[in-house]
């Protein structure tokens, strides 16, 4: 129950960083946006946990993988299906239904590299703080 707790937390820590990352760049952010951001954050966190400490560059390549096929999935959803227009790249390059490019699945791979770092560093501060607890 304590590391369900725990991944809940972090999601929502990721969530509120994906909207962040989103205004600064966009001016602004969609609700959405942060439960999307959030479950990407923990599975990405998970990744670590799921295949033993795989090597960085394929945390980052898989994480890239992770969101761009959720946004995608998500985007066809609130955009297309639900007419919410909360995003569109059918102006971009290299673009799928406008849902998702080429340069945003780029930006992944490398932002997935500073979501591994923030979310080991999570975890390292939730030990420390139940080993602290703990005394």
């Amino acid at each position: 129950m304590r590391k369900l707790l725990l991944h809940i937390v972090l999601a929502i820590i990721g969530g509120l960083v994906y909207m962040g990352i989103e205004t600064l760049w966009r001016g602004h952010s969609h609700w959405t946006m942060g439960v999307l951001g959030g479950v990407c954050f923990a599975l990405i966190g998970l990744l670590d946990e799921w295949q033993d400490h795989p090597p960085l560059w394929l945390q980052m390549l898989q994480g890239a993988a992770i969101v761009t096929v959720l946004e995608l999935l998500v985007g066809l959803v609130v955009n297309r299906w639900l007419g919410w227009n909360v995003w569109d790249y059918s102006d971009m390059p290299f673009n799928l239904w406008g849902q998702v490019c080429l340069q945003f699945a780029v930006a992944w791979f490398f932002l997935s590299a500073a979501a591994v770092w923030l979310e080991n560093a999570l975890h390292r501060l939730a030990a420390w703080l139940a080993h602290r607890r703990g005394r």
